[in-house]
């Protein structure tokens, strides 16, 4: 039991180290998701010049709303983020915006090539997919959970 309780304090302090988290008053977290957003009907409409201008669009917002952008990257269909976010933001309202706004600035901008792919003025799916990231894997978290010394 020594010898389990040994290996996961190491393995704690593994994961600690990998995992920065942040602080905020009296809160402290590490909250990062993986999104993914569809073009309507799923045409490939992106360019190389509309997926960077996307990552631009979407730096920018990630600055207003106090989010890091980790990571960006898109193919001619869809795009993925990698965002780590604030506990008191709600991931609905930021998507929502990040889509209402790089929508209208994507089709302004390159308005002649997306006419070939929409008639009415549309880019995105209404849905999306946001998955949470990052941290210990579930099954190390259980054993952990399930190994807690519980007071008498």
């Amino acid at each position: 039991m020594l010898y389990f309780n040994i290996y996961f304090l190491v393995l704690q302090a593994k994961i600690e180290k990998m995992i920065k988290h942040k602080s905020h008053y009296h809160c402290v977290y590490n909250l990062k998701y993986h999104l993914v957003l569809v073009t309507k009907y799923r045409k490939k409409c992106f360019t190389a010049e509309m997926l960077q201008r996307l990552e631009q669009i979407c730096k920018n917002l990630c600055t207003m709303w106090e989010i890091e952008l980790i990571e960006f990257g898109g193919e001619a269909d869809h795009a993925h983020l990698l965002l780590d976010m604030h506990p008191n933001i709600m991931p609905s309202k930021f998507i929502n915006n990040l889509k209402t706004v790089s929508s209208r600035l994507l089709r302004k901008e390159f308005a002649l090539h997306l006419q070939q792919y929409y008639w009415k003025p549309t880019l995105w799916t209404r849905a999306y997919c946001l998955i949470s990231a990052g941290g210990a894997p579930l099954d190390i978290i259980k054993t952990y959970i399930q190994n807690q010394q519980t007071p008498n």
